[in-house]
């Protein structure tokens, strides 16, 4: 019998932890496969092992293992491929395909340009656009945010978009927020390259909030799960 474990991140936020479980239930009731469990990596249960048990135990043969992770780096490359190793050898009988993360998408590309127009009422060609990803000490990490900078630079019309990261990379959120707020222009548009809320979305939030203060025109867009597009995707994935 076939199964879906999805396979979240985690956080210690209670809000991202119920966006993530939120977000999944929808996905669930949007697919017609009988076993269907949700699990994260990390800081969040259930963990991978037990979302792996409760598809066996009710009844699962197949199980096609969807990561909600937005890029490929260390957790889609290591981690989460060691952890599905041991349980392919705890359960050898299981049949386990894994999905690829979502990757540098033209329609995620289109949706985040989407939730900018929709948090900014419009944006101009003096606006300024600072991307926030998680971070990663994979060297790719870079190659698919210069990519996604480009692509929003081309559908909002702005002329400046950077990159910075939360952790692992340089530069740092503090470091692009400080230089892209030095420089002349309209407002700043803060876009986290987040998929759920969570503690890395508090600290995003409090820093805009602290630059605002100083008389900074400062926005940030919601994280890219508030959008129908990633939903599709996970569910276009499924049926791959």
């Amino acid at each position: 019998m076939k199964a879906i474990l999805y396979i979240g991140h985690g956080t210690r936020s209670k809000k991202g932890a119920g966006e993530a479980k939120s977000f999944v239930q929808r996905v669930m009731d949007r697919i017609n496969v009988p076993i269907q469990e949700i699990s994260f990596l990390e800081l969040t249960d259930p963990l991978i092992a037990e979302g792996f048990a409760r598809c066996v135990e009710r009844g699962a043969t197949e199980i096609t293992v969807v990561p909600l992770f937005l890029l490929a780096a260390g957790h889609i490359k290591k981690d989460i491929p060691m952890v599905l190793g041991s349980l392919q050898e705890k359960y050898p009988q299981i049949n386990i395909a894994v999905k690829d993360p979502f990757g540098v998408q033209e329609s995620i590309i289109d949706g985040v340009a989407e939730l900018v127009f929709a948090r900014a009422d419009g944006v101009g060609p003096m606006d300024q656009l600072l991307i926030v990803g998680r971070g990663s000490s994979d060297p790719a990490i870079h190659a698919d945010f210069s990519a996604i900078a480009e692509g929003l630079k081309a559908r909002l019309g702005i002329g400046h978009a950077a990159v910075c990261f939360l952790a692992a990379a340089k530069p740092t959120f503090d470091e692009g927020l400080e230089a892209i707020t030095q420089k002349p222009g309209s407002r700043v548009i803060v876009v986290p390259y987040l998929l759920f809320s969570g503690l890395l979305m508090g600290e995003i939030d409090q820093k805009v909030s602290r630059v605002k203060r100083q008389g900074r025109e400062i926005i940030h867009t919601s994280p890219l799960s508030s959008h129908q597009i990633i939903e599709d995707l996970v569910i276009a994935r499924v049926f791959e």
